[in-house]
């Protein structure tokens, strides 16, 4: 018998399991203009994928925001927590009187804001951090503070 291991991402998982709840739930309970997935979907929240790898010395940071501007993401460093915003708003564009009646047959791109708070499990250097965006992908790099290394000291007891 053959056995397949499959790896799974959870956080995907269960988010895909919440969308399929709030699917049925907005389609059995609420009115049908307010249950549009398009109007729904341009208002909720999106998460882009993120990837974060450590080196001895240093922290780097990759987060997925195609079709972002650059001028439209917000890098806020702390101690040991960075945190990312990003927008996307949809094209408004003047159309002509033919055009008025278009409706979306399929729409899979995401619009709205994005807000995610990474923690470092080690002091970073905030004022050494560099950023970069380009095609897309936003790379940060964020130096590592040093560790102080302090002596045991045995307490006298009184």
């Amino acid at each position: 018998m053959k056995t397949d291991l499959i790896l799974r991402e959870p956080e995907l998982y269960f988010d895909s399991l919440h969308n399929e709840l709030n699917n049925f739930l907005r389609d059995t309970f609420l009115h049908p203009t307010f249950s549009n997935p398009l109007m729904i979907k341009k208002h909720s929240i999106w998460r882009p994928a993120v990837e974060v790898k450590q080196t001895d010395s240093e922290y780097k940071v990759k987060v997925q925001l195609p079709g972002v501007n650059k001028d439209d993401i917000d890098v806020e460093l702390d101690n040991d927590f960075m945190t990312i915003t990003a927008e996307i708003e949809e094209e408004k564009e003047q159309k002509e009187e033919k055009e008025r009646n278009e409706k979306y047959h399929t729409c899979e791109f995401r619009y709205g804001k994005y807000q995610r708070t990474i923690s470092f499990d080690q002091p970073i250097k905030a004022a050494e951090a560099f950023a970069e965006y380009k095609n897309g992908v936003l790379i940060i790099k964020i130096p590592k503070r040093e560790i102080e290394q302090v002596k045991s000291k045995k307490l006298e007891i009184q």
